[in-house]
């Protein structure tokens, strides 16, 4: 029986998913299907309706070998395993001749704890639950998510968070759910047999195909917590999120409540001698951060080298203690014992980093509202450390021993893939595997762009507003606010706005909810985004504002969203510590750190950004920038090469026209 062909499979998948066949999606099947032959590194360029799921599902399921597919978000990890996935494999069958399996698997916090929902969660003096079930009532929303929690443990075959619905709040999954370094490990739990987090684990080792999250890849891949199993291939989706991904899981974090906590637990377990001189060190070390000031640290303190060092040989101490110890008079002493020694092994790891010194890696204070966000007003500080790149530890453990493809909508900036290759420890197009000494030992890859289904130009108008004022940090910017509400009542509503600060959002939709209140204007943090999605989407007149999230989680096809704002092109803060000693270390060795991590960075927001105008084939509408620069600075060009190829004008009539059109269309249509 002759091999069926890459165009007979995927015609078999997209019609088994209700799909529409693409040019796109059949050029990245063919190039993944090649990268996966020979071994080498992809990235694919794949814009919003390309189909892209399918376009590297089918090529790898056809070539047999063990797949893991990592994702940044959740609703894409749910869409592959419930919907792309199981109808592929049903489709392929008949051609393939074998039924591959598949499975997802997430982090161990993830998964319910039998232990911890039967035994309790070891005694904390800071929640003091010894069994939750009795200590909160049962009236209390607390009580009554913790029994649901109960209920729900016998019928689960997962034991995933997400699988409960409706969900729990964080406080409630905490009381039966344990980090990894917490958990007993199987072979010494009560429950080990039947643990779901094993379960899991067990189901990823006899799949074909493995759905994961770009955290957990991180995990197994840098820190060698072997998590994953073994696997010939690698699809990084959704990549573009890659770099801040891992650089998340690669920073170490110090906070007085977290040192604190880890006294606590360990005072348990050791003499009085031992956990007075860990008290002593986590007061000193509060009280230094009671003064710390906001900001890197390019060389350590002599108060607080001098502070880690107290904190280090205390844990040190402790954790020689808590191996020789045992007291029986302690209830449940297995699961104390493994909450302390975690806790106490984060402060000896994060603190000795940090005075070991390492030119890779950045320092630095950060302090927090009494919301947890990051800034300079009143609340805690944390003490941070971070990879200053993380090119070299993706490059080291990522790219060797099996093919890597690496696909987003948003990989090309400024018209090529060097920027996103460069951070991912690539060298620049053209030059891996050329023997120059630049691209020395350098993974093999190549970068394809299989475009988009939809005709920009015609769908969609990128308006620069010229004419106002250059912004500036904290600056009034009156024109801004003006400009804004006359495109907004142009629209008619169905505006997305996507701001630089929370605080420039929380400013626009004061002002605005004043001058305009015939258009609602939702904001974010006064509801759960997914609300605040649903509402904006359910009514056109209605405008939503905020700031990160938005600018990459928003998918509100149709009327509703037919104007997407920027207020400034979305630069790193200046002050931001791990971007400007980013932006330091490559001006140091001769290159443009502007260009390399600020423009980088804002192109990267922005072509994700102006992704959320267009999301099928009968959207039209505007975005519009209301940051002159995009225009007029010399690095303007290579943002607006990083965005969709959208009609282009500073026409500020023109632009109003177009939207009082749009506007009066979906109207008649009655949308």
């Amino acid at each position: 029986m002759t091999k069926p062909s890459l165009s007979e499979l995927l015609h078999a998948a997209v019609a088994a998913v209700g799909g529409t066949e693409r040019p796109g999606q059949l050029a990245m099947a063919e190039a993944v299907g090649s990268a996966v032959d020979d071994g080498s590194h992809l990235l694919v360029q794949a814009g919003t309706g390309t189909g892209k799921s399918l376009g590297y599902l089918v090529p790898a399921l056809a070539q047999g070998e063990r797949v893991v597919v990592a994702t940044a978000t959740l609703a894409l990890q749910r869409q592959l395993v419930e919907r792309d996935l199981p109808r592929t494999v049903e489709a392929l069958h008949p051609l393939l001749r074998r039924r591959p399996q598949f499975a997802m698997l997430k982090g161990r916090s993830n998964y319910l704890c039998l232990h911890r929902l039967h035994e309790g969660v070891p005694q904390d003096e800071e929640d003091g639950l010894f069994d939750q079930f009795e200590a909160a009532a049962p009236t209390s929303a607390l009580g009554r998510d913790l029994l649901r929690l109960r209920d729900w443990a016998d019928e689960t075959e997962t034991g995933d968070r997400d699988d409960l619905s409706p969900g729990v709040s964080d406080r409630a999954w905490s009381q039966v759910a344990v980090a990894s370094r917490e958990c007993l490990g199987a072979s010494r739990c009560a429950y080990g047999q039947e643990c779901f987090a094993e379960l899991a684990r067990e189901r990823a080792k006899l799949s074909d195909v493995v759905v994961t999250n770009h955290a957990l890849l991180a995990i197994d891949a840098i820190e060698g917590a072997r998590v994953l199993p073994e696997h010939e291939v690698l699809v990084v989706d959704e990549a573009h999120e890659l770099v801040s991904r891992v650089t998340g899981v690669a920073t170490g974090e110090l906070t007085p409540g977290q040192v604190n906590r880890a006294v606590r637990r360990a005072a348990k377990l050791v003499d009085e001698k031992c956990a007075d001189r860990l008290q002593a060190a986590a007061e000193g070390f509060e009280r230094l951060m009671e003064l710390a000031l906001p900001g890197r640290l390019e060389k350590i303190p002599e108060d607080l080298e001098y502070a880690l060092t107290a904190l280090r040989d205390a844990a040190r101490d402790v954790l020689s203690r808590l191996g020789a110890t045992r007291d029986a008079s302690v209830q449940d002493e297995d699961a104390v014992r493994k909450q302390a020694v975690a806790s106490v092994e984060s402060l000896l790891e994060v603190s000795e980093r940090i005075l070991r010194g390492s030119d890779h890696d950045v320092v630095w204070y950060e302090r927090h509202d009494s919301r947890g966000r990051s800034g300079f007003g009143p609340g805690g500080a944390s003490l941070r450390v971070a990879p200053l790149s993380v090119s070299g530890l993706l490059r080291e453990k990522l790219f060797t021993d099996r093919s890597v493809i690496l696909t987003s909508a948003t990989l090309k900036l400024g018209g090529d893939f060097n920027g996103v290759g460069a951070s991912l420890g690539l060298a620049a197009e053209g030059l891996a595997g050329s023997g120059s000494a630049e691209a020395e030992d350098l993974p093999v890859w190549r970068g394809i762009d299989v475009g988009s289904p939809f005709d920009y130009r015609k769908q969609g108008i990128l308006y620069v507003a010229r004419h106002l004022s250059r912004p500036s940090r904290d600056g009034d910017r009156a024109d801004m606010l003006d400009e804004l509400t006359e495109l907004i009542q142009a629209a008619g509503g169905r505006t997305l706005g996507l701001f630089s600060s929370m605080r420039a959002a929380q400013s626009a939709a004061e002002v605005l909810r004043g001058r305009i209140p015939e258009f609602p204007i939702l904001l974010q943090g006064e509801e759960t985004l997914g609300e605040l999605i649903k509402n904006f989407a359910a009514d056109p007149a209605t405008c939503l504002f905020g700031t990160l999230s938005l600018w990459q989680g928003v998918d509100v096809p149709g009327p509703s969203c037919q104007l997407v704002v920027m207020d400034k092109i979305p630069f790193p803060r200046p002050d931001d510590p791990l971007m400007s000693a980013r932006q330091k270390a490559v001006e140091e060795a001769g290159g443009n750190g502007f260009m390399a991590v600020a423009a980088t960075h804002a192109a990267l927001l922005m072509a994700q950004g102006a992704g959320r105008l267009v999301r099928a084939s009968g959207d039209r509408g505007v975005v519009a920038v209301l940051d002159q620069r995009l225009e007029t600075a010399r690095y303007g060009s290579y943002l607006r090469a990083s965005l969709p190829d959208f009609w282009y004008t500073t026409d500020r009539n023109q632009v109003r026209r177009s939207l009082a059109a749009i506007d009066a269309e979906a109207k008649q249509k009655g949308e």
